[in-house]
Parts: structure tokens; sequence; C-alpha cells
């Protein structure tokens, strides 16, 4: 969860687009019924082979590609999935990838942003470090973070591992509560 909220206010950059994250949500490997982990051995398998910032790459109900970072500390392992991005480059290749003139929603769904960097299954398993032309930089400015249940979950609902930028108007549904102990 550490790593879902110190992503907020990041820029991504992938290629000629960018954009600052507005939202993420965590998934746990144990005691976390809504994470892949759960129910697949496949990810379980994942999650051992790979190293921290390994991208895991899912197509969500046959339609969307989700784009999840691995994460690893000492006995916790998990996903982080971006949910949200404000855009802030290439915006001319996001509308274009989208259809969709509305800046405020280029980005505001974990598979509209995905579209509109123009991620696909193609970069799963890859170490995000290591891909030319992509990036994570934390900005100088710490982004005030509110947290709330994860969107779209049935099982495991009450856990509220999904974080955002309590102001934006980027994110993907806003709610949340602000976070007391980080902001």
């Amino acid at each position: 969860m550490v790593c879902a909220r110190e992503m907020l206010g990041c820029t991504l950059t992938w290629g000629e687009t960018a954009g600052v994250i507005v939202e993420t949500e965590a998934y746990a490997e144990h005691g976390d019924e809504a994470a892949h982990t759960f129910v697949r051995s496949a990810t379980r398998t994942f999650i051992h082979e790979q190293r921290p910032g390994a991208l895991y790459i899912y197509l969500n109900y046959g339609v969307h590609w989700l784009l999840n970072f691995l994460t690893k500390a000492d006995d916790r392992r998990g996903f982080v999935l971006i949910r949200a991005l404000q855009p802030v480059l290439g915006l001319d290749v996001m509308r274009r990838r989208r259809r969709l003139d509305q800046d405020r929603m280029l980005c505001s769904g974990p598979g509209k942003l995905t579209q509109a960097l123009g991620i696909t299954a193609q970069w799963h398993g890859k170490d995000f470090f290591s891909i030319p032309g992509v990036s994570l930089t934390q900005n100088a400015k710490r982004p005030i973070i509110a947290v709330d249940r994860r969107v779209g979950i049935t099982k495991s609902p009450d856990f509220e591992w999904r974080f955002l930028i309590a102001d934006s108007e980027y994110v993907s549904v806003k709610k949340g509560k602000p976070a007391s102990d980080c902001g």
C-alpha cells in the first residue's frame, strides 16, 4: 500500500505521452480475494519469478488492458494498479487514440489510460525501469491524498486500498476521505 500512495503525484511518461498519477489501487498477494493471486496460480508464479517493477498487464473483461506494477517489500508483495492520470504531455496523441476531445476523460480510468498511452500486453512481464522512453518521476510537491474502497470490487470490498489525489478532477470516481497518516 505504501507504493500505491507514493506513486500519487508522480509523472508517468510513456513514449510521447505522459500524465500525473492521480489514482491507484493496491492488491495484496495474500489475504486479498480481489487479487488475481487468490485464484490464479500463474499470477502467484509471476510474483515469485519477477523482480519489483515488473509490469503485470492483463485484459480486463476482454476489453481493456490494465497497467499494474509488481511491488515487493519484505514479506509483503502485490500489485499497484494505475487507475487514472492527469494528462500533461502528448494530448493530441491521446485524443487520437481515444477518439475523444475531453481532456478530463482521456485517462480517467485504468482502461482509458492504457489506450491513451498505447500500452498493451506486449509490455507484460517487462521491467518498467529498463524500457526505453518510459519513466516514473516524483514531483516536488506532495499531493493531499484521500483513501477509499477499491472500484468495482465484490470480493474483499471493505479494503480501503484505493488512493487518490483529493482535489483532482481527473480521477475515475470521485469519493474518498482524507488520509490522516499521509499527505
